[in-house]
């Protein structure tokens, strides 16, 4: 192609108009691998890590609806590397001012925005699409459904007696029908990485062989000591976790294991100091997908804060 002639743009989620998608290739004269774009979908999702993880379980029921489609994903930075690896997600973007330039440039055929809040409600409003699923904000700046069907799940964070006596639906089904979409008890999707796998692997064969000559015979149990800050007194405490981690070590088919992250590290030293050879201690200040590895090598996991919960139930932990 050369002076001035005109060209059409192609329709391919690899191609940005920066450089070949293939080197070699020149995407405007042919596609090498086309990937139509079809359905454009934005997932706005601001919440704490544990509802990012619960979210992930939209993704097979947008795929049913919506063969092919893109589908992009805002979520706060400490959230972002839950994410990974996922091959439902055709791009992820962190909360930030470019992003949120990027993102109101883009026309979507759907937004959804799963969070009932002002800054999420907000940013929808300002977005350009065909649809926006959930919740927006109306004039006065108050957190208003954007569709029918999620006026239930709005109703009941507004009614304490449909909340906690009547509605019989899990969170996760209150989530897929508010975006107007099939509930089948769909998992939550969090995939570890081959390398991630085998580290996880190594630390259990080097770490749990110090202890026992076979860890494949016994049962990991994990405790995720800690809590988000917002609700310190859902762990339990320190004296708890030692008795519990006394009684449950004279059982000689288990392995007990201490998890958590940085905020973590003094209280999982004093369990240790306690406890002493009992437990054994993994590392909380690697990040957050090598907390993911640690808590990866248990077959069971207690947990006082929801995250770690939802960890478990993704990884399919008892």
């Amino acid at each position: 192609m050369t002076g001035n002639q005109k060209f059409n743009v192609p329709d391919c989620k690899h191609f940005t108009g920066y450089k070949p998608c293939f080197p070699g290739t020149n995407c405007l004269d042919e596609c090498v691998e086309p990937q139509p774009r079809g359905t454009k979908i934005l997932i706005i999702n601001l919440e704490a890590m544990g509802n990012v993880l619960v979210t992930t379980s939209l993704l097979p029921a947008i795929k049913q609806k919506y063969k092919q489609s893109t589908i992009y994903w805002i979520t706060l930075k400490n959230a972002y590397r839950l994410l990974d690896n996922n091959p439902l997600i055709d791009k992820v973007l962190i909360w930030e001012p470019e992003s949120w330039l990027k993102l109101q440039t883009l026309q979507f055929d759907i937004v959804m925005n799963i969070d009932k809040s002002q800054q999420a409600g907000a940013f929808i409003m300002s977005l350009q699409a065909k649809k926006k699923l959930g919740y927006g904000l109306n004039k006065d700046g108050v957190i208003i459904p954007l569709n029918k069907e999620a006026e239930y799940n709005y109703r009941l964070g507004l009614d304490d007696n449909l909340k906690f006596r009547i509605n019989q639906k899990p969170n996760t089904q209150l989530l897929i029908e508010a975006m107007g979409l099939k509930w089948q008890r769909d998992e939550y999707i969090l995939n570890l990485t081959e390398e991630e796998l085998l580290f996880s692997n190594n630390y259990k064969q080097q770490n749990l062989k110090s202890q026992i000559s076979n860890p494949k015979s016994h049962t990991i149990v994990g405790f995720n000591t800690g809590c988000s800050l917002l609700y310190p007194n859902k762990k339990m405490t320190i004296d708890q976790h030692v008795v519990l981690i006394n009684e449950l070590s004279k059982k000689k088919d288990l392995m007990l294991v201490l998890l958590g992250g940085p905020e973590d590290t003094e209280r999982n030293a004093e369990i240790v100091r306690r406890v002493g050879d009992k437990v054994i201690s993994t590392p909380t200040t690697e990040g957050l997908r090598k907390g993911i590895c640690f808590e990866q090598i248990c077959d069971v996991v207690i947990s006082g804060d929801s995250f770690g919960m939802h960890v478990a139930i993704a990884l399919k932990k008892y």
